[in-house]
């Protein structure tokens, strides 16, 4: 490749527009896409010998160095379009923006030029002349450079003086808090922004540590800020836990943890900080030093979860709404505050130091002060709920089988709660880990059954007869369908044997909630359906030895046989109107299903209650009962056999596949994989997309 006369004049005629002073970007931006293009193309090339790399380096090394210098030139804030006045925080709409499409470009400049020449060029020249008088802006400009390409420094290994970096950190850390205003909050976010892509780097000098940690404990004061110097701090923390281990740095993220309260950070944000801190303490080799200290990190929220239940308090809180207000969410921010750390400790928290005594002795804690708070009148607020359910399904998470003691007063707290505030599925999803965690254990099978009834014959659940009312209560079909996943997958087949009434009703409930037109309720319940059915033919294709008595098939083919005509026909209304693609290719997994279990009872006793000639009079009545207007005359008589045949086939596939993969209950290999269950995938798929443009049916039970 070669450059010649014309190519130069036109990169830098593209040079020019790049520099052009103007007070938008428009014109730097419109070469952007032509820089990437021939940037991209360079790098796909394949240099076959040192002579071809010489001459590509020799062509295209100084236009992209330009291309670097006239770049920072323009990534830079502009007197003329930036007024400092110490109130503006934000950057020019047009230059954010530039800076947004530029990233890509950037990256692959530097991986053109090598990280070496890269960085060079961001640190030629003095970044301050002294510490009176320091050209902020274009500091700024630099950071933000050096933080877009800090993927490809990194893995190339070239390393660069830090110290520029750290004597920024000290300058913005000494700075008063009033000082902290204006375009200083912008550099601030910026040296945020590098110190956590570069954090790996940041933490190698010890004598680092104490200022960064000052530096993002005084970058999250700041609103502007919080947000990249809490990312940064979380980043920083994972590389350097065990240079953190010193009590004057362990005092530092206390003194970090105990200010959160004041703060009021955007949960996210708390949530980097509070993360932070938590795997700096997972860290400490001495367990009784790591629990003081979680006990000092948590003290605030559970002192204003506290002040809220205390008994003496409830009457003169509710006598001030605004103080009332104020109250329940300082709890439940403690309360997220507590879920986070519970959730750290789960992936964070090494087995070597004993985590088991660790978090039970928090547990002893925790669980008491929660019980009274779920008993407690201040529960029946929606955003308390949900914060302490979050918490408690992290505890859980994070305890394990320990917290088994307490399972019955905990999933007893669940199903009342709910009883009362049937609003809050917050619950309902607390109950669904619950099971997840303890379901395998047949000892807690009567209290599992006793949960999903409550759950089942509450007013809530049972008012869902319509698509219409599931379109109300999204999350509650959500929740409640997965909580019946949940279930499915995880109880020992005697519980799931004792259940048969209780799928019955929650398949039911599930068809109708497929019908919806919220997407997200529609397809949990469909995913219970297919949740069900797989579990179901996995214990059909049990020899009958391995099930004493075959209860728990004869569950599976009464709930089935009961259960399967109202489903289909919801299925087919699922097909119809503008929301009808997206649920295909489940529709089409459960017909396979059905049909599998039709293949397996034609040669049994379950014969006279579920067969093929049974599904096919269940899908030509449920294609019958629709309205005349939907159909065309005779589409009826031509569909159904075209779509048994296509059952027949994919349920074929499907146990074909169950043979070949060991019967596995989560194998989903067969699946629509092969022509049969394409075929009907594809059938659906026509189906729904002729009849897309009908309004959708109020599907009744």
């Amino acid at each position: 490749m070669e450059a010649n006369t014309d190519a130069l004049a036109l990169a830098d005629g593209l040079l020019s527009c790049i520099r052009f002073p103007s007070e938008d970007w428009e014109i730097a931006d419109s070469t952007l896409q032509f820089w990437c293009s021939l940037a991209g193309y360079i790098l796909g090339l394949e240099v076959n010998n040192a002579e071809n790399r010489k001459n590509l380096e020799e062509c295209f090394v100084p236009i992209f160095s330009a291309l670097v210098d006239a770049l920072l030139l323009r990534v830079k804030v502009d007197d003329s379009t930036y007024n400092d006045n110490g109130c503006i925080l934000d950057l020019p709409n047009g230059l954010e923006q530039f800076r947004m499409n530029l990233v890509e470009l950037l990256v692959d400049t530097c991986q053109l030029l090598g990280s070496a020449l890269f960085i060079q060029k961001i640190f030629l020249g003095s970044w301050m002349s002294s510490s009176m008088h320091i050209a902020w802006k274009e500091v700024e400009s630099k950071l933000f450079m050096l933080n877009a390409v800090a993927e490809v420094v990194l893995k190339e290994g070239h390393r660069f003086d830090i110290t520029i970096i750290m004597q920024l950190v000290m300058i913005l850390s000494n700075k008063a808090s009033a000082d902290l205003r204006g375009f200083t909050c912008i550099v601030y976010k910026s040296l945020a922004d590098v110190i956590g892509s570069y954090a790996k780097w940041m933490s190698a000098p010890q004598t680092n540590t104490r200022p960064l940690i000052l530096f993002f404990g005084t970058g999250i004061r700041q609103p502007f800020c919080s947000s990249a110097c809490a990312v940064a701090f979380r980043k920083f923390c994972e590389e350097a836990a065990e240079i953190l281990h010193e009590l004057s740095n362990l005092e530092i993220l206390i003194w970090m943890g105990e200010g959160l309260e004041e703060r009021k950070l955007p949960l996210e944000d708390e949530d980097e900080v509070v993360g932070a801190i938590t795997l700096i303490f997972c860290s400490i080799p001495d367990k009784k030093l790591m629990y003081n200290l979680f006990v000092r990190f948590l003290s605030p929220s559970y002192e204003t979860i506290e002040k809220l239940i205390e008994e003496d308090n409830v009457h003169a809180l509710r006598q001030n709404p605004s103080t009332y207000i104020e109250s329940i969410s300082s709890a439940g921010r403690g309360l997220h505050r507590i879920g986070t750390v519970f959730s750290y400790l789960t992936t964070h928290l090494s087995p070597a130091l004993g985590p088991d005594e660790s978090i039970l002795e928090l547990l002893d804690v925790f669980w008491p002060m929660l019980e009274k708070l779920f008993l407690s009148k201040h529960i029946e607020s929606a955003s308390l709920s949900t914060a302490a359910c979050r918490a408690l399904a992290l505890a859980i998470q994070a305890s394990g089988q320990k917290f088994g003691i307490l399972l019955p007063k905990v999933l007893d707290s669940m199903s009342s709660n709910f009883i009362s505030f049937q609003s809050h599925e917050c619950y309902i999803r607390t109950a669904s880990v619950i099971v997840e965690e303890f379901g395998s254990k047949e000892e807690y099978g009567p209290l599992f059954i006793r949960t999903f009834e409550r759950f089942t014959s509450s007013t809530s659940v049972m008012a869902l007869t319509s698509s219409y009312i599931c379109d109300q209560e999204p999350d509650l079909v959500e929740a409640y369908t997965n909580f019946a996943s949940a279930y499915v997958r995880s109880c020992p087949k005697e519980v799931l044997a004792a259940s048969g009434s209780l799928f019955q009703v929650s398949l039911q409930k599930a068809g109708i909630c497929c019908t919806a037109l919220h997407r997200g309720a529609a397809l949990s319940a469909m995913s219970y359906m297919i949740c069900f059915f797989e579990v179901g033919v996995a214990f059909l294709v049990e020899p009958e030895a391995s099930t004493p008595g075959r209860s728990i098939q004869d569950m599976v083919i009464r709930v089935i046989s009961l259960s399967s005509e109202g489903i289909i026909s919801n299925l087919v209304y699922a097909l119809l109107g503008v929301s009808a693609m997206s649920r295909v290719h489940k529709a089409a997994t459960i017909l396979q299903q059905l049909g599998a279990v039709c293949s397996l009872s034609e040669r049994r006793e379950w014969k006279t209650v579920v067969c093929w000639e049974i599904l096919h009079r269940w899908l030509y009545s449920a294609l019958q009962t629709l309205p005349a207007e939907y159909l065309k005359e005779g589409e009826v008589e031509s569909l159904v056999p075209i779509w048994m045949k296509a059952v027949v086939g994919a349920a074929s596939e499907y146990l074909e596949s169950r043979r070949q993969c060991g019967g596995e209950t989560n194998n989903r290999g067969g699946h629509m994989q092969g022509e049969g269950g394409r075929l009907l995938k594809r059938l659906l798929r026509e189906f729904a997309d002729n009849h897309r443009n009908i309004p959708n049916l109020v599907n009744c039970n």
